[in-house]
């Protein structure tokens, strides 16, 4: 038991490093996580540019079907499947898109705002370091440790409302194309 303790106590002593190595350290993850942040917004913007082409196209199919629908005179109420299959399958796969680019999203949102939150901790930790004398003593660097940090589970509230407003929106659509499509062909 003493050999444990004294191990212990040896792999949690404080080495003491100089203030200007500290203060160069916490510049880098400063700089390290700014960038990041910077990198997960532009991803972000990727990828909400994706999504709304995926929105475009979509339109565009779902506008020509419509097209389609008012300008045929061979088809009748006994055909409306096939426009409904046709506006399912188009509905199907673009949930399965629009799902996809969502998460790639939250994802970079969720990261950027791990990146945030570490870059505060960590301009908040040299603000610390500066204010503690204009001496290059020496400083125990364990007490100054940043460690990545990540928001409250509340945060993912958030994402849940974007997908539950997305979705809301793509069931609204499909049941307006299906209702017109009986509409038009049935009466």
């Amino acid at each position: 038991m003493a050999d444990y303790e004294t191990m212990t106590t040896h792999s949690h002593t404080h080495h003491p490093i100089s203030k200007d190595s500290l203060l160069q350290a916490i510049n880098t993850i400063i700089q390290l996580h700014f960038e990041k942040t910077l990198e997960k917004k532009h991803s972000v913007d990727l990828q909400k540019k994706q999504l709304h082409s995926h929105f475009q196209l979509f339109f565009l199919f779902l506008a020509l079907i419509f097209a389609s629908l008012v300008q045929s005179t061979r088809l009748h109420c006994r055909h409306v499947w096939i426009p409904i299959g046709l506006i399912s399958l188009s509905h199907l796969i673009f949930y399965v898109a629009v799902a996809q680019t969502l998460r790639c999203i939250n994802g970079f949102k969720y990261q950027r705002r791990c990146h945030k939150l570490t870059l505060g901790l960590a301009t908040e930790r040299l603000r610390q370091v500066k204010m503690r004398g204009d001496g290059n003593e020496d400083v125990a660097g364990d007490e100054f440790e940043i460690h990545y940090q990540e928001p409250p589970e509340t945060y993912f509230g958030k994402f849940k409302r974007n997908w539950a407003l997305y979705f809301g929106f793509l069931i609204l659509i499909y049941g307006f194309m299906v209702s017109s499509s009986v509409v038009i062909l049935c009466f």
